[in-house]
């Protein structure tokens, strides 16, 4: 369930008061704000139909299962016992085949032979998890191979999980509905990571001379990822900030949000509880706990004197200092109503000065900007 502002979201119904709240402070649009607590409550109120005996499929898009198997009985003898069960199932005899059509349309679920003409059921499923946008489909080995060394192979390919020849029709549907309810869990926490980036989106359109900053942040931060070459999962991390960091200000009023340069003392200590509202809101997806200390740490400052914390030099995540250092010169080079836009030499220099003052981390200033220097020689 989440919360923010006094107000829940989670149970399935969404109260008029939010409904009020986010019309006004987000100009959202009607029918957002009622797909809200839809696509949200999926995510701790879920009923546990399947697609044989939920009317519910008859209305919704039926899981698709992609089978690999170049014996054409076993192929046909999956297809007909997973179609009475109500899945939507494609069958295809070699891997190669089957990557192609995994790539035009994903299926939920793969069930795979291993040993195949051409690519083994071991070299796809390597591919598909190494492919992050192939990774999370689970991934069934069916094999009649019974040695122990046969089972490893599998399961460091990444195997989700295995069915042994010959197949028995009870273990085949108890493993594909387990296997298929896990992928829908999945799919729903990217739905809500989806909601959420709108509503950092909408936190962004509220305010006419930022508009585009959250897509430039999160490509500037994202490539800066890769220049200094962090892990894959903290570049996504970085990604997913440029969306979110500022979501916190969904609960700071416009006045306040479009006023920019001084701020009363009241309205300067509003604005500044944004960065642990917004973490506050991100908390409940587990799969944003990379993104947190972005979210909690994107205004601090090297020598301490940034909010919330007060944090000083290393003690500032280091996701958080990256995200700071391309939000400042994205911000640098924005035109405000207060304020007019810097070049890109003027702000390289803003940045370099104000790094030495203590305010950012002065090593990842200089990287930001090889990687500018080096991204112009190339285009």
């Amino acid at each position: 369930m989440l919360h923010f502002r006094g107000l829940w979201v989670g149970s399935g119904k969404i109260s008029s008061k939010l409904k009020r709240f986010l019309r006004i402070q987000l100009g959202l649009s009607i029918r957002l704000l009622m797909d809200l607590p839809r696509k949200l409550s999926t995510i701790y109120a879920r009923g546990h139909q399947t697609p044989a005996n939920s009317d519910l499929s008859l209305r919704r898009r039926l899981p698709r299962v992609l089978v690999v198997d170049d014996n054409p009985n076993t192929m046909s003898l999956m297809q007909d016992l997973l179609s009475s069960r109500g899945y939507d199932v494609v069958a295809f005899p070699d891997a190669a085949q089957a990557e192609i059509e995994i790539l035009r349309h994903p299926p939920d679920l793969v069930l795979s032979d291993v040993v195949m003409p051409g690519k083994s059921g071991y070299e796809l499923c390597r591919e598909l998890k190494e492919n992050p946008a192939t990774r999370l489909i689970p991934f069934v080995l069916i094999t009649g191979l019974s040695e122990r060394e046969d089972r490893v192979r599998g399961i460091e390919a990444g195997a989700d999980d295995f069915l042994n020849k010959p197949i028995f029709p009870e273990e085949l549907f108890a493993r594909v509905k387990s296997l298929i309810k896990l992928k829908e869990f999945t799919d729903e926490l990217e739905t809500a990571e989806s909601i959420l980036c709108t509503l950092g989106l909408s936190v962004e359109s509220r305010d006419p001379y930022t508009e585009g900053h959250c897509e430039r942040l999160a490509e500037n931060a994202s490539n800066l990822g890769r220049y200094l070459r962090l892990e894959e999962d903290e570049i996504t991390a970085l990604r997913r900030g440029g969306y979110l960091h500022d979501l916190g200000k969904i609960a700071v009023p416009d006045d306040i949000l479009k006023k920019g340069a001084n701020l009363t003392p009241e309205e300067w200590a509003v604005m500044k509880r944004h960065p642990i509202t917004g973490e506050t809101i991100c908390r409940p997806l587990k799969s944003l706990r990379l993104v947190l200390p972005i979210i909690r740490s994107h205004h601090e400052h090297f020598n301490g004197s940034g909010y919330p914390d007060a944090l000083q030099g290393r003690n500032i995540p280091v996701l958080a200092r990256v995200l700071q250092v391309v939000d400042v010169y994205d911000a640098l080079r924005t035109a405000r109503p207060y304020k007019p836009a810097l070049s890109h030499e003027q702000a390289a220099i803003t940045m370099r000065d104000e790094g030495r003052a203590g305010l950012w981390d002065e090593e990842l200033v200089t990287e930001f900007f090889s990687m500018l220097e080096k991204q112009r020689q190339v285009a």
